[in-house]
């Protein structure tokens, strides 16, 4: 049951990157008692599904959306991002059942409010959740 919970964390984050100009985002809740969000545009070109039991109801629970400016959020993300995806490449060191697969997240690419939204309070709810300490949340 644990590696099925392991395995679903990652799975969460299914990035194919590609830029567009024109963004429309369909954010659903795609089964609210199992807690799975996608997040995607209209075109496919990327795509970002967190299958997290608990998310959703922790997400309502934090800052809304509004609180933080988009580049607030970037910022963290890419932060966020860089110390995760060398979690990953560090099996020895840290549980490879947390860190199953990097995170595909460009810095030149504008994904949106929503996304950069949803992922900077992912990995807030994943460090609460799993008791992980990431750099970027000491400072």
């Amino acid at each position: 049951m644990k590696n099925i919970i392991y395995v679903s964390i990652l799975s969460l984050f299914i990035y194919s990157c590609a830029t567009t100009k024109e963004r429309s985002l369909d954010t659903t809740a795609t089964n609210t008692t199992s807690d799975t969000l996608r997040i995607a545009n209209d075109d496919l070109e990327y795509e970002i599904i967190i299958i997290e039991p608990g998310f959703n109801t922790w997400l309502v629970t934090q800052r809304p959306r509004g609180y933080y400016n988009q580049q607030f959020l970037e910022i963290r993300n890419r932060q966020y991002v860089i110390e995760y995806n060398q979690r990953v490449i560090q099996p020895q060191r840290f549980n490879p059942n947390l860190y199953i697969q990097q995170i595909n997240y460009e810095q030149h690419i504008d994904y949106g409010y929503e996304v950069n939204y949803l992922l900077y309070n992912y990995f807030l709810f994943f460090e609460q959740r799993y008791n992980q300490r990431f750099f970027v949340s000491r400072g």
